[in-house]
């Protein structure tokens, strides 16, 4: 009986002596990731995840500076090419080594069909391998904010994509799925160990990883917690660790639990309402044989029948900072003295619309997802009301994001909303992705209305290449002034970053809504 006592007790010891060092984090966020493939969606909450597992070129610190990731440094040898040094004895998960070769099929295949990523490459001319560790890069034009461009880029394994058939990234927009969809095999801290999708994903700490993993965490349990109150009840019940967003309402409720504490902080990301302003007949509007949108008036008549002060008390409960930008404090390019919105006037956009030659409004559907911004169903809920005031009768159509993305990614939209985070912290971000005229080699490839205005294609090709600040940021002002008197977008507000965080566990809250896993730790 000692014996069998003695053998019970240490069992007991070595399991609760393992589970102290297998330190797990629980995460429960409103949406999923919608694929494990790095090429396949442009959105923060996919390249957060993604971006534990794969890695760029260069990287960003708790700062948000940039540093060497991939490549230990970089350097302009002609006005038109850069050139990368890559990091040695760096191995894929599965053991294969890094190479050059791995960095000119990434950026091929993110340039290619199905790629969601090629706003990040429609500059560039030419990857070239220089030799097993050095790439260079030439772009169309001189391009000196090159490097910021690529942080949050990530390089697949050549050899891997092509024995399992993913050498082309899974395409959202038309269904299509491939290995690299549930299966991944990066460089990253934390390795994929499980993908079942809507449901839970798990990941597990890289042991052979080549840098310097700053937490303890080992264990990761990504779950997708679409219900705000299930949310929040599963992080003080301790089902989870984690928990982002906290739903406005519930801030104060956490905060005196004495079990979690809520992270809040400014957010880059600017939401904003898109307008379909290049058909000739408008997909869903009972306005036939001609497109209302094109119309400034009208545009200007659906801005100011919004009312921004009221979402903002209402809606957001005070968490947002409304916006007459497509950008934010935080991004190099804003200018305070720009972000003065229209009035919001109902009246006035009854006039507009009378004029337009709808004295009686117009009816059309919106998409929104319900599951992907803080609030942005309600966000969507709002605009509504406001509009009906105006005689403008809005479809509101809410989704999850897993249909809302590849929804309106094909265009098929009349009026939509949505978030946008410059993965460089700079203004030609947007400027490239959101608001030059679309083309079919990425320029404009969020532009999902079509908005086109060819002086701002111009500035923005200006902005890409002058690398005095003050003449590049003066002709950013310039290219915002064109786009805001076009009424080209409606930008509504910058919202605010909530996490719930168990008390025992540390981690890091990066103004780009990013969660890096290589900075958790469990107490």
């Amino acid at each position: 009986m000692k014996f069998q006592h003695a053998l019970t007790t240490s069992l007991v010891l070595a399991t609760v002596s393992g589970a102290a060092l297998a330190q797990t984090v629980r995460i429960g966020n409103q949406g999923d990731a919608l694929s494990m493939d790095p090429h396949s969606l442009n959105e923060s909450v996919q390249l957060s995840v993604t971006g534990n597992v794969y890695e760029s070129l260069v990287g960003r610190d708790k700062n948000l500076a940039l540093t060497p990731a991939l490549a230990t440094s970089w350097k302009q040898i002609s006005p038109t090419v850069w050139r990368f040094e890559l990091r040695n004895g760096v191995k894929f998960h599965d053991g294969t080594p890094f190479t050059a070769d791995d960095v000119v099929f990434s950026f091929a295949r993110g340039a290619g069909d199905g790629s969601d990523m090629k706003s990040y490459t429609n500059d560039i001319k030419e990857v070239r391998k220089v030799n097993s560790h050095t790439v260079d890069f030439e772009t169309k034009s001189p391009f000196p904010i090159l490097p910021e461009v690529f942080s949050s880029f990530y390089i697949m394994s050549k050899d891997w994509s092509e024995k399992n058939g993913a050498t082309k990234p899974v395409d959202r927009r038309k269904g299509i799925e491939n290995t690299a969809s549930f299966k991944a095999n990066g460089t990253g801290p934390f390795r994929l160990r499980e993908r079942q999708p809507n449901v839970k994903t798990t990941f597990v700490r890289n042991g052979a990883y080549w840098g310097k993993i700053e937490g303890n965490v080992i264990n990761v349990e990504y779950t997708p917690i679409g219900n705000d109150a299930t949310r929040v009840a599963a992080l003080l019940s301790g089902q989870v660790d984690v928990i982002e967003p906290v739903p406005l309402q519930d801030v104060a409720r956490i905060t005196a639990s004495g079990k979690a504490r809520v992270l809040q902080g400014p957010e880059l990301r600017t939401i904003f309402l898109g307008m379909d302003q290049k058909r000739d007949e408008l997909l869903y509007s009972n306005v036939k044989g001609k497109n209302p949108f094109k119309d400034k008036r009208v545009r200007q008549a659906f801005y100011q029948a919004i009312d921004i002060v009221g979402i903002q008390k209402t809606v957001m409960r005070g968490a947002s900072r409304p916006t007459a930008l497509m950008v934010g404090p935080g991004i190099n390019g804003f200018d305070e003295t720009m972000d003065k919105r229209l009035p919001y006037d109902p009246d006035a956009a009854k006039k507009l619309l009378a004029d337009a030659g709808y004295p009686n409004g117009f009816e059309v559907s919106m998409n929104c997802p319900n599951d992907r911004y803080v609030n942005d169903s309600n966000i969507c809920q709002a605009v509504a009301a406001n509009l009906a005031r105006v005689g403008v009768k809005i479809n509101l159509q809410a989704e999850t994001k897993g249909t809302y993305f590849p929804k309106i990614l094909k265009r098929d939209t009349s009026f939509y909303l949505l978030g946008w985070t410059p993965s460089t912290y700079d203004s030609h971000n947007p400027l490239n992705a959101l608001m030059r005229c679309v083309d079919d080699k990425g320029a404009g490839q969020f532009n999902l209305g079509a908005y086109c205005n060819p002086k701002v294609d111009e500035l923005t090709l200006q902005i890409q290449s002058e690398t005095d600040k003050a003449k590049r940021n003066a002709m950013i002002k310039q290219a915002f002034t064109i786009h805001a008197d076009d009424i080209g977008h409606l930008p509504l507000h910058q919202q605010a970053l909530a996490w719930g965080v168990a008390n025992n566990v540390q981690l890091v809250q990066l103004a780009d809504n990013y969660m890096p896993f290589r900075f958790m730790s469990v107490k």
